[in-house]
């Protein structure tokens, strides 16, 4: 994906995003459930979007609105080419560093555990379902809590809806927040489908026809 408008992340702009997403996803359903003791979520969630955003910089494509940093968006776009070696690569070290991070953090290994009962809300695997290539994947979209409600979602959505517009692609993305629901669907986004495997927690699979 190419936006003129967004500013493309580069690597120095990791630590300022790994604040952001730990702001922004301390109270998500998704991680309230996987990490239930709060002290422990504070400790954890840095780490685990360390690992996140060190990946996805050399798998994905990183935006946020501006060099200011007061959001982010994180796609995949599948009709980009990429080395598959590479790519299994980053992939398992990321899950190596994450598990030790879980295991260091709660030797009990409940937290651990609870990441292995979770996996399917963690990786996307229901868009295989779409047998769809020419797809744009929303890993992350988010906005500090400061500066909610300047429009900055509008900014992120609307560029990588013209850009999926443009050249013919479908979007997907899952928010585990029924709140998101409502907002999505203003830009468009249908529920595909409704994952509920554990915990009570329901992962609300969206997607936008070309």
């Amino acid at each position: 994906m190419e936006s003129d408008r967004l500013y493309r992340v580069r690597r120095e702009d990791l630590p300022r995003l790994e604040e952001l997403l730990t702001q922004c996803f301390a109270r998500d359903p998704l991680y309230c459930k996987l990490i239930p003791d709060e002290e422990t979520r504070k400790r954890l969630l840095p780490e685990l979007f360390q690992c996140d955003l060190t990946e996805f910089y050399e798998t994905c494509e990183i935006f946020s609105d501006s060099p200011d940093m007061n959001s982010l968006l994180v796609v995949s776009d599948g009709t980009e080419s990429f080395d598959p070696l590479k790519r299994y690569l980053t992939e398992a070290w990321a899950q190596i560093q994450t598990d030790q991070y879980l295991i260091r953090e709660d030797l009990s290994l409940k937290t651990l555990w609870n990441f292995v009962l979770g996996r399917d809300y963690l990786n996307s695997r229901w868009t295989s379902q779409l047998h769809q290539t020419r797809r744009i994947h929303i890993i992350y979209l988010a906005v500090l809590p400061a500066m909610q409600h300047h429009g900055l979602t509008h900014i992120l959505m609307s560029q990588v809806i013209q850009y999926a517009q443009e050249h013919g692609l479908m979007l997907s993305l899952e928010t585990h927040n029924p709140h998101n629901v409502p907002m999505y669907e203003h830009y468009g986004f249908k529920i595909f489908g409704v994952l509920e495997k554990h915990f009570g927690l329901k992962q609300y699979c969206m997607v936008r026809e070309i």
